[in-house]
């Protein structure tokens, strides 16, 4: 059968297999040069919005914490730059010096979220995993204690409060004794 004819039947049959199994056709927007017709992705989403509401809920609300999720990782990583160049102090929280712990619970206060005061309580307050994202926490150890946190900056680097005479700002992470944390 050739190609035109086998089209040919296909827009024939389509309708008549539509009503019979009955499903309405869907839309169609405008055709081809071969007289194909296609529908445009928005049409197409519309339809399956309506046709399955659950899941289309469901994949809006997913879209939505997604880009909640994003635009607080930009308000931790923009806070944290904001503190770049800010003396280490021991036992300091900011605004204008800090030490590690309190570089972070100062900058994830100021994103609305509330952290323990030393590092190992905020260990103990985010969820451990295994692949960082930027604005997670890092967590190094020695030991079996945690001495030292800092944000996630992507490409195995960090921002922190690292010692006297350093000031606030992004390095590499030195060690292969670290976790990962993130705020829940």
């Amino acid at each position: 059968m050739s190609t035109i004819a086998t089209r040919a039947a296909a827009r024939l049959l389509v309708p008549v297999l539509a009503s019979a199994c009955l499903i309405a056709p869907a839309p169609q927007a405008h055709a081809d040069g071969d007289g194909a017709s296609f529908v445009p992705a928005a049409e197409a989403a519309k339809t399956e919005a309506a046709a399955h509401p659950a899941t289309s809920t469901k994949h809006e609300a997913e879209k939505k914490a997604a880009k909640k999720a994003a635009k607080r990782v930009e308000r931790v990583m923009s806070t944290v730059r904001s503190r770049a160049g800010k003396p280490y102090v021991y036992g300091a929280a900011g605004p204008n010096a800090f030490d590690c712990s309190g570089l972070v619970q100062w900058v994830y206060r100021h994103v609305g979220e509330r952290l323990p005061r030393t590092s190992g309580a905020q260990a103990g307050a985010t969820q451990r995993i295994r692949n960082p994202r930027v604005g997670d926490l890092v967590f190094f150890t020695s030991g079996g204690h945690v001495y030292h946190v800092g944000i996630y900056a992507g490409g195995h680097t960090i921002w922190h409060a690292s010692r006297p005479g350093v000031p606030v700002r992004k390095d590499r992470i030195w060690s292969g004794s670290v976790f990962y944390g993130r705020v829940r």
